[in-house]
């Protein structure tokens, strides 16, 4: 064996997750009934059809009437496609194909649904996904199930992108089944109280559920009031709801008597919102919609001694004073239930409990408002005005969370300018525009842009302009000059039409973004569904019927306490004063300890620690003194001396300590040091610290266990032992203390306390002072602390084979990676994570250069650093990664940070499902295969969860990137092979003549284009490494990262339909060229290591415990190391680890360093990984592994200088678990 190529490579990877908790509302009831089929054709409406035959009504799945399906008069992203249920009904599930037999699909569409058929909205998946896939044919079908539910009548497919050689083509089906509800109409004067048995034993859990939808921004949804001025009360202010609970209780401080909960935005859209509420004991539930907020009160809410009624829809008891203003609710309730009890069936049946205030009706009135989003700055809409009328004006309802853009410009005939109306600032500027003049502004209201519905109406008549802005009227300007302004102009709302259609528009600030409805002009309405219709005015990238606007700060993703702020588009997080930086303020600014500091050369002083780094314990101050080994020294109130008299056992004297950080910090600092320790001076005088009769205790301390411990200061944790005990010099032999011999002078026991599960002392307890002459005094030293058990962590890797894994890396929201790394191989994976389709891994790609990728659902993404000099130079480099809710960025070492903004509307949780691994290799024996089946080939999946999404034969390819590494002598060989139910294929294969070649066929009725590497005998037993990727007709091929080409392929650019990959032999018949046929019937006999297809893993998949369904294992395939010489089995070899969440001890004596040596090209030299990610409010408890170097030391005396630099690090990996309630943490 020759030199090895690479030293050893160390790791620490420390990961630490912010799990945002998700309430996915699903269907634990059979809900799959095909609710399209019997359907009428009159069910069936769209925007235009190509012809008769290709009417909406044609659009059933899997039906050959007509043409075969529904296609619009123009293909473009105004038409849609609709259907009535005829009442409103639950829909899980929707499916859909292309025309029938034609070029006709829909690539992605919106679903958008609606109780009236007006005002709709769109469906969105996790918060923010807003589109669906479509179909990659005509005929194959894609599927996917709601979650959550849709509760609707009417449903709307929108396409949105289509087979650009063919047109829009739909044929659907939708599953479900009916959906029976309660529902009561208030008119904002209106309310139900419902009074229930005071014989009755209060309920131990109360449990309010309903739903709503409303027009009114603000309303009390419930109230429930106490005798001594309590009450409990849901209430809509702003379109949030505000869930508040006072106890009434004058003996508690304000703000534990009153607590406020706040849920939800934009809840007046007129749509269905849900509402649970539980409150048990002093905990605390709330849910609407999706979001869910848990509080744990000061007091039990059984003492609020509310009265036995509860109004809803407003304040409606008589004789009750109300000391808050308030609002009757305005809107639709559904399904209101108290503690189980239907109110609304109780209230439709006259039953005696429900009184019915005011004006209630049994049936939800539906408004017909209109309103229109404009999507994008080059959104607009163009409507012409009355004309020859004496006054110019027009009216507005707008709502938006961009702070500028232009809301109107209308025309006027007589002047070669226009009326301006924009907002700018989040205030309103009208004024008159007329080239080359200068006119004031008109100026009214303020914070605009706060996303609520804003009122305004504008006049020009005469020579004067006026304003009202939300009733408020602006002051009156006067026009430049005399002239008359006359009407009959065009009116152009949000925006204007590029210069080619030749309007007299002035844009100065760009167009709005946002919402409109009520739009009038001259007193008359806009009617927007005759512009849909193309009857009225024009417009541009419009949504009409909807208001598409989003709270993109619900939920806030800014952590740390960062303010979120926003735009239309997107989320901003002020980190100002958090101690927080980065997009979402989560990197802390601070090092996690005095270890850290010292590293980076600061001396000793006062510093802020943050323990967790991005983790939710806060930072605190401390002060490190730096000595040759770094002290974390942490302050109490009780370090001066204190003398103690007159105490017996019935009336102790306790001492209470209160340090600079809180328990939770206190605790994260002793177990993340290698040692602490705590002098406890214990003076006495006639005064002992154990009846020596009986052995009571008469003086004990409490640490941070709130465990009594009796022994003191020098001594191992025995009870009532001393430091003179234990070292054999007590002033009286027969006792274990010097306090004990209860002498009439003055003696101590004194020493450091240092076993870390008993600090820090927080109390102290003396009983034995209330004799004649007796005295006691005592003092408490700093808690002092050295080390950091996580700063040099290690593992070693010594073959392109090794690996750890470790259970799956949960970062769906926001996660952070930083390690050190030095190497003098060229390439290689540092860690790897896999889901279904998300994945993440990061990876030496060249000596150069290292790249983070990940795909969070929206495809493959890649960011990457690019070094002038090698990072391969056996030197260390510090590597981090972060991936957010606002971007994915990577920096190494000092140079610039390469950033990629996340997409604004997408995927937005990273969800993985596999053990976190670094590379894998495997042996395989003579007629042996491996096949991973991408998909089934086209069945039905009802049970397939909306991830996948799709129906199993439209898998469509235009990229793929593979790699992957060889050992064989066989010629010939194949080495991958990629198929399609298309008969379009790629093969690599090793020729009979030893040349490795390339065969792509992307068009089943041409031949495969070959590339062909014959510059050496690629099967002579050697490692081999193959990258190959392609864009489109593309293909960049590189082999042992010196032998590169570029080629473009005239067969076709895109992979239709992809079936399988096989590793190995082929087994069954294949459509293939002669040379792929022969290769595939030999198969490969050799080691094959760290296959991959762009994020999938095929060959580390099927070397699982328990491999997935769809994959598929023939003959003897077996992990092994690819260092042997081919058609060994080197499995011996390999060196594996696991950190598995399991229990036992683990025998850890061969250190990773002893671990076989190889001459092939891996990444040798030392990493050590840290991984940050949080977990937010309802995370549930993880356990911790950690890896603890150990020094040999002696017990320290206070006296003593420790010397780190002596300490020696163990090469065995020692693992201790801990629970954590907000964090996970894995070493490398």
């Amino acid at each position: 064996m020759g030199s090895v190529t690479g030293a050893v490579l160390k790791m620490l990877l420390l990961l630490s997750t912010q799990n945002w908790s998700r309430v996915i509302a699903g269907n634990s009831y059979d809900c799959d009934e095909p609710l399209v089929s019997a359907l009428s054709q009159a069910s069936f409406s769209s925007s235009s059809e190509l012809s008769s035959s290709h009417g909406p009504g044609f659009a059933r799945l899997n039906r050959r009437d007509g043409a075969g399906g529904w296609s619009p008069l123009v293909s473009n992203k105004y038409q849609w496609l609709q259907i009535d249920l005829g009442e409103r009904m639950e829909i899980t599930a929707v499916a859909t194909q292309g025309g029938y037999g034609s070029s006709n699909w829909v690539t992605s569409y919106l679903l958008m649904f609606s109780d009236s058929g007006r005002n709709w909205k769109q469906y969105r998946q996790e918060d923010s996904i807003w589109g669906f896939s479509g179909n990659a044919n005509a005929d194959s079908v894609v599927y996917y199930r709601l979650q959550p539910s849709i509760k609707a009548r009417f449903l709307r497919f929108i396409p949105v992108e289509w087979n650009p050689k063919g047109r829009i083509g739909m044929r659907i089906e939708v599953f479900g089944c009916a959906y029976r509800s309660e529902v009561v109409d208030l008119d904002g004067r209106s309310s139900l109280l419902y009074r229930f048995d005071q014989k009755s034993r209060s309920p131990i859990k109360d449990i309010i559920s309903l739903k709503f939808k409303t027009l009114q921004s603000d309303g009390v949804l419930l109230h429930r009031e106490g005798q001594s001025g309590g009450h409990l009360t849901l209430e809509l202010k702003r379109g949030k709801l505000f869930l508040l609970i006072n106890s009434g209780d004058a003996t508690l401080p304000s703000p534990h008597a009153r607590v406020s909960l706040t849920l939800g935005s934009l809840l007046d859209d007129q749509h269905w919102h849900s509402v649970l509420i539980q409150l048990s004991g002093r905990q605390v539930n709330f849910t609407v919609d999706e979001h869910r907020h848990r509080f744990h009160a000061q007091g039990e809410f059984s003492d609020l001694e509310l009265d036995y009624e509860i109004s809803f829809g407003g304040i409606s008891a008589p004789g009750k004073s109300v000391s808050f203003p308030h609002k009757n609710f305005n809107g639709c309730l559904e399904n209101l239930y108290y503690n189980g009890m239907d109110i609304i069936d109780l209230a439709k049946r006259q039953k005696p409990q429900i009184i019915v205030m005011g004006n209630a009706s049994f049936s939800c009135s539906q408004p017909q408002s209109v309103p229109v989003t404009f999507l994008s700055p080059r959104s607009y809409l163009a409507v012409p005005g009355p004309s020859g009328e004496e006054e110019v004006a027009a009216a507005f309802q707008f709502r938006t969370w961009n702070n500028a853009g232009l809301l109107l410009f209308g025309e006027l005939p007589l002047l070669s300018g226009g009326l301006l109306l924009f907002l700018h600032d989040g205030k309103l500027k009208l004024n008159v525009y007329q080239p080359g003049t200068l006119s004031s502004d008109i100026t009214a209201g303020v914070g605009l842009n706060d996303g609520q519905w804003h009122s305004v109406s504008l006049s020009a008549k005469r020579n004067h302009l006026s304003m009202v802005v939300d009733g408020q009227v602006a002051s009156a300007a006067a026009l430049l000059g005399p002239e008359q302004v006359y009407s009959g102009g065009t009116y152009y709302f949000g925006g204007c039409p590029d210069n080619s259609f030749g309007s007299k528009c002035k844009n100065p600030l760009g167009g709005f973004q946002g919402c409109m409805r009520h739009i009038s002009i001259s007193a008359r309405a806009v009617d927007l569904i005759s512009v849909q219709q193309g009857s009225l005015g024009n417009f541009s990238d419009l949504q009409i019927d909807s208001c598409g606007i989003t709270d993109r700060c619900l939920p806030n993703y800014c952590e740390h306490g960062g303010a979120c702020s926003q735009s239309w588009s997107a989320f901003h997080c002020n980190c100002a004063d958090t101690g927080y930086s980065g997009a979402t303020c989560h990197n802390s600014v601070y090092e996690q300890s005095c270890e850290a500091y010292k590293h980076r050369g600061n001396a000793s002083g006062f510093y802020h620690v943050d323990l967790d780094g991005s983790g939710p314990l806060e930072p605190f101050l401390l002060y490190c003194n730096m000595t040759e080994t770094a002290w974390t020294i942490i302050q109490h109130n009780g370090s001066e001396l204190t003398r103690v008299r007159n105490t017996h056992p019935e009336n102790p004297y306790a001492g209470f300590f209160e340090y600079s950080a809180s328990l939770e910090q206190l605790q994260a600092t002793i177990n993340r040091a290698e040692h602490c320790e705590q002098e406890l001076t214990y003076y006495c005088k006639k005064s002992r610290l154990v009846n020596n009769q009986d052995g009571t205790p008469l003086s004990w301390w409490v640490g941070r266990t709130n465990e009594t411990q009796t022994y003191w200061g020098g001594s191992l944790p025995d009870p009532q032992k001393c430091a003179c005990g234990l070292q054999g010099n007590c002033v009286d032999s027969q006792y274990y203390c010097n306090c004990n011999a209860d002498r009439n002078e003055w003696t101590n026991d004194t020493g450091f306390l240092s076993y870390k599960e008993h600090l820090p002392v927080t109390k102290i307890v003396i009983t034995d002072t209330g004799r004649p002459h007796s005295e006691a005094a005592y003092r408490l030293g700093p808690l002092l602390c050295w080390g950091d058990s996580s700063f040099w962590n290690s593992a070693s890797f010594n073959t392109e084979a090794s690996y750890l894994h470790f259970p799956t890396f949960h970062g769906e929201l926001s996660a952070d990676v930083s390690f050190f790394f030095k190497t003098t191989a060229s390439s290689g994976v540092f860690l790897e994570n896999l889901g279904i389709t998300d994945f993440i891994r990061i990876e030496l790609r060249s000596p150069a250069v290292v790249t983070f990728s990940f795909d969070v659902g929206n495809g493959p993404s890649e960011i990457s650093v690019q070094s002038p000099t090698h990072f391969n130079d056996n030197r260390w480099h510090h590597v981090r990664v972060e991936r957010n809710m606002k971007e994915a960025s990577v920096q190494v070492d000092q140079l610039p940070p390469k950033a990629q903004a996340a997409p604004a509307d997408g995927h937005v949780l990273l969800q993985l499902n596999s053990q976190l691994f670094v590379e894998i290799a495997a042996y395989f024996g003579p007629g042996s295969s491996v096949i991973y089946n991408f998909q089934e080939n086209y069945s039905l999946s009802k049970n397939s969860s909306s991830h996948a999404a799709s129906f199993h034969g439209d898998m469509k390819l235009s990229r793929e990137m593979i790699t992957f590494s060889f050992r064989t002598t066989r010629t010939p060989s194949l080495l991958l092979y990629v198929s399609s139910f298309y008969k379009e294929y790629l093969s690599v294969i090793i020729a009979k003549n030893g040349s490795l070649q390339i065969r792509y066929k992307l068009n089943r009725y041409q031949e495969p284009d070959v590339v062909t590497f014959d510059f050496k005998n690629m099967a002579d037993g050697q490692l081999h490494r193959i990258k190959i990727n392609r864009e489109e007709g593309v293909v960049f091929v590189e082999i042992d990262e010196n032998a590169r080409r570029q080629v473009y392929l005239s067969s076709g650019t895109e992979f239709s339909a992809v079936k399988s990959l096989v590793l190995g032999r082929i087994l069954e018949h294949s459509d293939v060229d002669q040379e792929t046929a022969l290769a595939g019937a030999q198969g490969f006999l050799g080691c094959l290591s760290a296959v991959q297809l762009s994020h999938l893993a095929p060959l580390k998949a099927a070397l699982q415990p328990s491999h997935p369904a769809l994959i598929t294992i023939s003959g003897h395939v077996a992990e092994s190391s690819c260092v042997a010489q081919a058609g060994t089995d080197a499995t011996s070899r390999e060196r594996t680890h696991s950190f598995a969440d399991h229990s036992g001890t683990r025998d850890d004596k061969e250190p990773l360093a002893n671990a076989t040596k190889s001459d092939s090209a891996v990444i040798g030299g030392l990493i050590a990984v840290v991984i940050f990610i949080l977990l937010c409010i309802t995370a549930i408890a993880v356990r911790i592994y950690q890896q603890k170097r150990l020094y040999k030391r002696n017990e320290a005396k206070r006296s003593e200088n420790v010397d780190s630099a002596e300490a020696v690090l163990k090469t065995e990996l020692n693992r201790q678990n801990a629970v954590s309630e907000n964090q996970k943490e894995y070493f490398f």
